[in-house]
């Protein structure tokens, strides 16, 4: 066997392999036989064709089943002796056959070779975010609310009210239009947007008054005019937390008001200390990116885009809504999904650098802290799923993320700063 690699590019490589007869021929002249054990031609007993008839016949379709064979059987092997790192699937682009040789012509895609700059004098902020008594009832009232009761009140609505009324269009003249009347709807004001005309028009307005509201037209549409003429504004009445209504909304897992609270605090401090390590991670990944734009092979971000698309997907219910451009939108996250593939690739390389691996006694330890959170599985449990088929490549890629990104934060300088929780409604 011979064989010529070409650099076509820092992350495609086109490899020529040339075989000889005493390598291809077994392969060929079993290819041939099954072809004259199938191939039904007429005036021949089935399988008893002349070869020479059968070559001429289904020459190009073995010739071609022979390649797409040795292909394969040898790429790996050469890939493993010049240190090849496959970043696609190897792809026949050509092939030429004669009695004697086999010459086949492959392109893959690679993962290009670079070096990690020196990154200990690199700096970073982390957020840390204090969680203070006013964030915790904040947060105590946004799980009332679905506990809470609309009650009709006598006062102007605020924007937090429901404003309920009939809502006619209106024609050029200001009159209703015939057939245009909406009874009894409902305006949720806090969730319309902040600037939503009808949220504008009926804060502040009280029952018994009647409002025109513009409403402005995509494009070059003309304005619609309504008139909303109210009946009733509603307000969100909260219960009082009581030990009774902790043990409804909890499920019986408290029986005191302290408690909840407290359980409160704790899953806001996690939340936010989970957020803390994102926003630190993605920084890291961000400054690793600009200061080692490594290329990133096509196949790579192809999978990293599907990848987006589908979590978009997942978010809008599965699919997308009718008539949305899926593959705009496939181009406009490539940007992103570019980023995704070369921070694979740095942090693949930091990970080769340090001599990085995941043993079952990390997966063991993993599935031990694991457990500590769990309320329905013990360790045992844990680690079992954990090293399952289905499973064990993604714990192995959890655990191997977070090992890079110790040996990272162990060389960098990290500054905490403590910020205030972002606002945020319900």
């Amino acid at each position: 066997m011979q064989k010529n690699i070409k650099n076509v590019s820092e992350t495609e490589q086109e490899l020529e392999i040339i075989l000889s007869a005493e390598e291809f021929g077994e392969e060929y002249n079993q290819e041939l036989d099954e072809a004259k054990r199938n191939i039904q031609i007429k005036g021949f007993r089935k399988g008893h064709a002349p070869a020479g008839l059968i070559k001429k016949l289904a020459g190009p379709s073995i010739e071609a089943t022979v390649a797409e064979k040795m292909a394969s059987k040898y790429f790996g092997e050469i890939a493993d002796a010049e240190n090849i790192k496959p970043a696609s699937r190897a792809q026949i682009i050509d092939f030429t056959f004669a009695p004697d040789e086999l010459k086949i012509q492959l392109s893959y895609e690679v993962h290009p070779e670079f070096d990690v700059k020196d990154y200990s004098t690199y700096n970073f902020t982390q957020n840390r975010y204090i969680v203070t008594d006013e964030d915790v009832d904040r947060e105590i009232k946004l799980i009332l609310k679905g506990h809470g009761t609309l009650v009709s009140i006598d006062e102007a609505a605020l924007s937090t009210d429901t404003v309920i009324g009939d809502v006619y269009k209106l024609d050029e003249a200001g009159e209703p239009e015939e057939d245009q009347k909406t009874e009894n709807h409902h305006f949720t004001l806090e969730y319309l947007p902040e600037e939503n005309p009808f949220r504008l028009a009926l804060t502040g307005k009280t029952a018994g008054e009647s409002v025109e509201v513009e409403n402005e037209e995509k494009g070059s549409q003309p304005a619609s005019r309504f008139r909303v003429v109210i009946s009733e504004i509603k307000r969100l009445e909260l219960p009082e937390l009581t030990d009774e209504l902790v043990k409804e909304i909890s499920g019986d897992r408290f029986e005191s008001v302290t408690d909840f609270t407290s359980d409160v605090r704790i899953q806001i401090e996690q939340h936010f200390l989970l957020k803390s390590d994102e926003e630190l991670l993605e920084s890291i990944s961000e400054k690793f990116i600009e200061e080692n734009p490594v290329p990133a092979p096509n196949s790579m971000i192809a999978s990293f885009s599907k990848m987006l698309v589908e979590n978009a997907k997942r978010q809008m219910g599965g699919n997308f809504p009718r008539g949305f451009d899926e593959e705009q939108f496939r181009l406009a996250m490539k940007p992103n999904a570019e980023k995704h593939a070369q921070w694979l690739l740095i942090s693949q390389k930091i990970a080769e650098e340090a001599e990085l691996s995941v043993s079952d006694e990390d997966i063991k330890a993993y599935a031990d802290k694991e457990a500590e959170k769990s309320e329905s599985m013990n360790a045992e449990e844990i680690l079992k799923t954990y090293l399952s088929a289905e499973f064990r490549d993604y714990i192995t890629d959890t655990i191997l993320k977070e090992k890079i990104y110790d040996v990272i934060k162990s060389k960098v300088t990290i500054t905490e700063e403590e910020k205030p929780l972002p606002a945020h409604e319900g």
